[in-house]
């Protein structure tokens, strides 16, 4: 597979946005995109907010791209357990983006409970509960990768 990262370290979607509507992946044609943005907005942004900026991602990579496939992927769990408010903030936006969905080119999909034990607790993620260690991200490429797979053959 050929894969293009256009990731930055701490983006919003405020710099996914930007960085479409300024010329970022331009000249490209894939056929699929992953896509998990909204984190990075928890600390000024409230779970509305954080969707609506997805959203307006979503929609731009839709204008740029209309014959891609977007995997749409829920925002990650983060915090020390189950009542941290980060989390909440990003189950609410999760709550709104899975409407997103419409099983022809933006498919949601939540793999939040693949990174909780039975408590709540994070699975697979450093000390800052917020970034994916080398099992988090076993765990991330466990679950999407067939998906993506099969929308490249």
């Amino acid at each position: 597979m050929k894969i293009a990262n256009f990731a930055v370290a701490g983006d919003t979607t405020q710099g996914v946005l930007w960085g479409l509507q300024n010329g970022e992946g331009q000249g490209h044609k894939p056929k699929a995109v992953m896509l998990m943005i909204g984190t990075n907005n928890t600390g000024g942004n409230t779970g509305p907010e954080i969707a609506e900026g997805v959203g307006a991602v979503v929609h731009q990579l839709r204008t740029d791209f209309p014959d891609t496939k977007i995997l749409l992927l829920a925002i990650f769990p983060r915090g020390a357990g189950p009542n941290d408010p980060n989390r909440l903030k990003n189950e609410e936006a999760n709550r709104i983006i899975a409407k997103l969905h419409d099983g022809k080119h933006v498919f949601f999909k939540n793999i939040n409970d693949k990174f909780l034990d039975a408590d709540g607790r994070l699975i697979g993620f450093r000390p800052d509960n917020l970034h994916p260690d080398a099992e988090g991200y076993e765990i991330w490429a466990r679950e999407v990768a067939p998906i993506l797979k099969s929308w490249l053959n």
